[in-house]
């Protein structure tokens, strides 16, 4: 019976969730499966994947044939790594000790770097918060300049309007005795 290690899709309209799960090459896609091994979500960012180790390299070791992209996730995760260490101490190249040193190694190499994307993230985020908020601020900045200038041009109106009266006011006044 020819094996496949295929995506499973679940999750709901819009909102893919795959299940890892290995299953005969004739059966569906969405169809009997003989075991799952893990799950894969996509939609996080990084793509989250769940997955039984032992089991995956079980089956790889056993000759189930991964698609494109489970080989990836596969790969990703360590699996085939780990398959090639077991190749070269069963050659006798390196003992088991010498090969779960290479993968955690590796492990560790692969977990930093992802730290530092997630770092990179963090600050890129950060730092166009910081933009926003400096062209906000500019703008704000704008807008209480017109507000304060419209305020003034109504102020001095208003005191132009004010000395026009009173002067007016101080006219006639003025011409009242100057009859008497």
């Amino acid at each position: 019976m020819a094996t496949k290690i295929r995506l499973q899709r679940g999750g709901r309209k819009g909102y893919a969730f795959y299940r890892i799960v290995v299953a005969d090459s004739r059966a569906p896609r969405d169809g009997k499966f003989i075991e799952k091994v893990g799950t894969y979500n996509p939609n996080t960012n990084p793509a989250t994947v769940d997955l039984n180790f032992e089991r995956a390299l079980y089956w790889v070791e056993t000759g189930a044939q991964p698609t494109d992209t489970v080989r990836n996730l596969l790969s990703r995760e360590g699996v085939y790594l780990m398959k090639h260490l077991k190749g070269g101490v069963k050659k006798g190249a390196f003992d088991e000790a010498a090969a779960q040193k290479k993968f955690d190694a590796w492990k560790a190499d692969k977990a930093k770097g992802a730290e530092a994307v997630r770092a990179q993230d963090a600050k890129a985020k950060k730092d166009a918060a910081a933009q926003e908020l400096a062209q906000e601020k500019k703008i704000n900045e704008e807008v209480a300049k017109k507000v304060a200038e419209k305020k003034a041009a109504a102020a001095a109106a208003k005191a132009e309007e004010e000395a026009a009266q009173a002067a007016e006011a101080a006219a006639p006044a003025e011409e009242a005795p100057a009859e008497a």
